[in-house]
């Protein structure tokens, strides 16, 4: 892992993209952020439906290639890609995960997609699925990325 890669997870907890994050409170993902942000984790939202306004007080991107452009400019990155979309709609999240260089992408209950799991770790991400990362913390279960 080169020291760039490892810049926000040496000095603080890793930067989680929550992708599929929903502004509505009732809805798995929102609680998930929200448990992430009270255990000092930053959250970016990533949600085409939302982009350019705020869901839990950060600014909402329409994928990670902006995301991560836009968190360049203040030196830094996305460490976690957290997914809530549908299994069959990993694929190009993956591709922008190992794009942007990201360490890992989680994969929430229920989402599994082995051809994306295998292309992610050829790239060196580690990879997570079928798990919620929050209950995952709760239990503390870091999988080596929290």
């Amino acid at each position: 892992m080169s020291a760039a890669s490892t810049s926000n997870t040496l000095s603080k907890n890793p930067l989680i993209a929550v992708v599929g994050l929903s502004r509505k409170p009732d809805r798995p993902s929102f609680e998930v952020a929200s448990y992430l942000q009270e255990h000092g984790y930053r959250i970016i939202p990533v949600n085409p439906m939302y982009a350019g306004t705020e869901v839990l007080g950060e600014r909402c991107y329409s994928d990670l290639l902006q995301a991560s452009q836009a968190l360049a400019v203040d030196n830094l990155k996305i460490d976690i890609v957290d997914c809530f979309r549908r299994s069959e709609d990993i694929p190009p999240v993956v591709d922008q995960a190992i794009a942007i260089g990201a360490s890992c992408v989680w994969m929430q209950l229920g989402i599994v997609n082995e051809a994306a799991a295998v292309k992610a770790r050829a790239a060196g991400l580690q990879v997570v699925m079928d798990h919620c990362i929050k209950i995952e913390h709760s239990l503390g279960n870091f999988h080596g990325v929290l």
